[in-house]
């Protein structure tokens, strides 16, 4: 089974608002609503075609919850949703792994544009306004980065804690020649040559904290 969107914000009078503005939008759209990551992670929910995920949510918040939705459900497009749309948020969305990302200040015909657009295999493109000149060059491409996938986010992260592709591996079950390749990817993506040139991008760009 699968159901077409699933909601995920804790405002439970935006959440409906926006499930009734889907329905009339969107015709014979089966949509599911949930207020928080760890409700959608323990629920036994259908797979969904459209995750909306709201950064802002208390507990785990929706930034963080990207990979965590895109392992339970790889084949689902993840829309980000926020009331507040600073590039440097959009960037780590996309970056991440979103499909797109929509202002709660859109009007419903936009976001309900994004979503059908997305529905039908097409790609949205989500510009991101105030884009500095001097971002890595791997997410300077005028319109939106390339993606790191979950895997080669996860790499980053403990990269980014100085560890070794050894180590790595060890944490994450991956063979060192696995790592090596993630590790190269996701230098590709930020653009720069070396662990220490991803570690700072990453922290510059948010991708890390």
């Amino acid at each position: 089974m699968m159901i077409d969107i699933l909601l995920i914000d804790d405002h439970a009078l935006f959440r409906s608002g926006l499930a009734m503005v889907l329905k009339d939008g969107i015709a014979g759209a089966d949509i599911a609503q949930v207020a928080s990551l760890e409700e959608a992670m323990r629920d036994a929910l259908p797979a969904p075609h459209v995750v909306l995920l709201d950064v802002q949510l208390q507990g785990l918040n929706g930034l963080e919850g990207i990979a965590l939705v895109r392992r339970r459900w790889p084949d689902a497009l993840v829309v980000m949703l926020s009331s507040q749309a600073e590039p440097r948020t959009v960037r780590q969305a996309l970056a991440r792994g979103a499909a797109a990302f929509v202002s709660k200040a859109d009007t419903a015909e936009t976001i309900v544009s994004v979503i059908t657009t997305l529905m039908r295999g097409e790609t949205v493109v989500t510009r991101i306004d105030g884009f500095a000149d001097s971002q890595p060059a791997g997410l300077h491409d005028g319109a939106r980065p390339q993606r790191l996938t979950p895997r080669q986010a996860e790499v980053l992260d403990l990269l980014c804690q100085g560890l070794s592709n050894k180590v790595i591996g060890r944490r994450l079950n991956l063979s060192e020649n696995t790592v090596r390749g993630h590790v190269q990817a996701t230098l590709s993506v930020l653009g720069v040559s070396s662990r220490s040139e991803a570690a700072f991008a990453a922290r510059r760009i948010g991708l890390v904290f």
